[in-house]
């Protein structure tokens, strides 16, 4: 479904860095199943859009977008949403995020969303953003999941961190709503709802739609 029609009604090395960690976290994954069977051999212009960033303050590996669906790989469409150039919009009974561009386009991101009981919606403002942040678990996931706990003061950046490389931050009058767009390098995750309520992209496309994305910029998320 479009979410035009909603709105109307309403990817150096994979394993350079332990997943573990991200159990843990406010905006982890969980096993999101099997992965999908070999598909063809994917294109080198996505190789390269998904290719390691050794340049980075912590070099991140490839992305293993063998294990995404191609449907969810970063791609420029019609901006079908209805929102302005400029405009964030999670569409996420579809799993997607688009940032809403000139002349009728968006580039489109595919994402991972919260699962039941950890989702947020609706408008808002991206108040700021961070390169390589640090992760502080809210006091309510500290009381669900005391492992966390040591990270009451803040978990340093680096790849097991559960934001990654950039973060987007979500507010909503003026208040933090503690969700995030934030980097996942849990490939497998990505068209899935297993997180706790963030909304997830591949490192190499949260950098994308970080160097796109300034202070002030409004959100919207679309639940079904």
């Amino acid at each position: 479904m479009q979410i035009s029609q909603m709105l109307g009604r309403r990817r150096f090395m994979f394993g350079a860095s332990s997943l573990a960690t991200l159990a843990l976290a406010g905006c982890a994954t969980t096993d999101p199943g099997s992965i999908a069977e070999a598909r063809e051999p994917i294109p080198t212009d996505v190789l390269s859009m998904y290719a390691a960033l050794p340049d980075e303050r912590f070099p991140i590996p490839a992305a293993r977008i063998d294990l995404v669906d191609p449907k969810y790989w970063r791609q420029m469409v019609e901006n079908t949403t209805g929102e302005p150039p400029g405009t964030i919009v999670v569409d996420t009974p579809d799993r997607f995020l688009y940032w809403c561009m000139p002349d009728g386009k968006a580039m489109r991101y595919g994402v991972g969303i919260g699962r039941d009981g950890f989702r947020w919606g609706g408008r808002g403002v991206i108040a700021y953003k961070r390169e390589w942040p640090t992760w502080t678990p809210p006091a309510d996931m500290i009381k669900r999941q005391p492992e966390v706990a040591q990270y009451r003061n803040g978990m340093p950046p680096g790849l097991d961190n559960p934001l990654g490389p950039r973060a987007l931050y979500i507010f909503q009058h003026g208040e933090d709503t503690l969700y995030r767009l934030h980097g996942n390098l849990d490939a497998s995750s990505i068209g899935q709802a297993v997180s706790s309520g963030c909304v997830r992209l591949l490192f190499q496309d949260v950098i994308d739609l970080y160097r796109r994305v300034p202070d002030g910029t409004r959100i919207l998320v679309v639940q079904s």
